[in-house]
């Protein structure tokens, strides 16, 4: 649609240009007669530039983030705003605050704007089915970053930008067997109840223990990706288990930071008392990493703005594009600590 209003304009540009040609024409015959012509037609190519500026040509993408809480979502949010910013158009975005049903009606609220585009980061796998729906007929493209939605890609939605979170898991728990020899009690942090992000992840954590009979999971409890509750979550695990637990491994960095936080409490020290892991690669865990509190994070990106704005560009000239979009992503640990700082979010 956007494509033919430019093209309207560019006729209705040239059709100025010709009939303001032919009247001074008629007046003063000759090169000097050519100047009027020459002017309106600057004039009206003017006008169509000036209708770009305020807004006629203007995409308008739509950002439906799942909170606003934490390194990694900060980090994401910001990543879009900036990309989208950077292409001149404009983004609508809300914050569901981690509540799926506040999602759906942002979602909706949304699509009642029309926007050209629609980014969704999905608090979890259920319950965004009528979101979907509601966008299809809408005619509104879909793109799903960080955490899928359950539906079709490429029909319920274009695409989903994301790590591999199985990848992640596996990473995590090689790197733990490798430092504790194969022998580890750990802990397990889970992210949001049916963040497929966490699932994956745990997924391929537990796959990798299935290898060391002597590396076994003592206790698993959800604290919602959310540092302050997985500080609550963890000196609770701490009051029951006390020195059974060697290995700390969290679906992100921050319920990661909180249960260190819980320890250091507790009058143990990170990294020598118990080792901890996360996910991510924020700025502070990476710090952590250095002052030797965190032994690991496998990366996740959050700087999926750019990846988003590229899929964008690719549906507004008729391209096609994958369904799923994976990013590349690495481990940190002590053995290239400034790679990780020059990665960190």
């Amino acid at each position: 649609m956007r494509n033919r209003k430019k093209v309207s304009a560019m006729v209705l540009a040239g059709l100025m240009a010709v009939l303001a040609a032919g009247c001074s024409t008629e007046s003063a015959p000759g090169a000097a007669a050519q100047e009027p012509a020459r002017e309106q037609e600057k004039q009206a190519e003017q006008g169509q530039e000036q209708t770009k500026a305020a807004g006629g040509e203007k995409l308008v993408v739509a950002f439906s983030q799942t909170d606003n809480v934490g390194g990694f979502k900060i980090a994401e949010t910001e990543s879009i705003r900036e990309a989208v910013a950077a292409e001149g158009w404009e983004l609508l975005f809300t914050d569901a605050q981690a509540s799926t049903e506040k999602q759906v009606s942002d979602i909706e609220d949304l699509i009642s704007q029309k926007p050209d585009y629609l980014v969704i980061a999905p608090r979890e796998a259920e319950g965004l089915s009528t979101a979907l729906a509601a966008a299809k007929t809408a005619g509104i493209p879909v793109i799903l970053v960080d955490r899928l939605a359950n539906g079709e890609a490429g029909v319920d939605y274009v695409t989903c930008l994301q790590s591999d979170c199985v990848w992640e898991g596996e990473a995590a728990a090689r790197w733990l067997a490798e430092a504790t020899g194969g022998k580890a009690n750990i802990v397990v942090l889970e992210g949001t109840p049916g963040a497929t992000s966490g699932i994956d992840r745990r997924e391929g954590f537990k796959k990798v223990l299935e290898e060391y009979p002597d590396m076994k999971i003592v206790a698993s409890q959800t604290a919602n990706f959310m540092r302050a509750e997985a500080q609550k979550v963890f000196e609770n695990i701490l009051q029951a288990h006390g020195d059974e637990i060697t290995a700390v491994y969290a679906d992100n960095d921050d319920m990661t930071l909180g249960a260190i936080q819980s320890a250091k409490a507790q009058g143990l020290k990170p990294g020598e008392d118990i080792i901890f892991i996360g996910v991510d690669g924020t700025k502070e865990a990476v710090e952590a990493i250095k002052t030797g509190e965190i032994g690991c994070i496998v990366e996740c990106n959050a700087h999926f703005g750019p990846g988003v704005v590229d899929v964008i560009k690719k549906l507004e000239n008729g391209e096609s594009v994958p369904t799923e979009i994976v990013s590349e992503d690495m481990v940190f640990d002590i053995t290239n600590i400034d790679t990780a700082l020059e990665r960190a979010f």
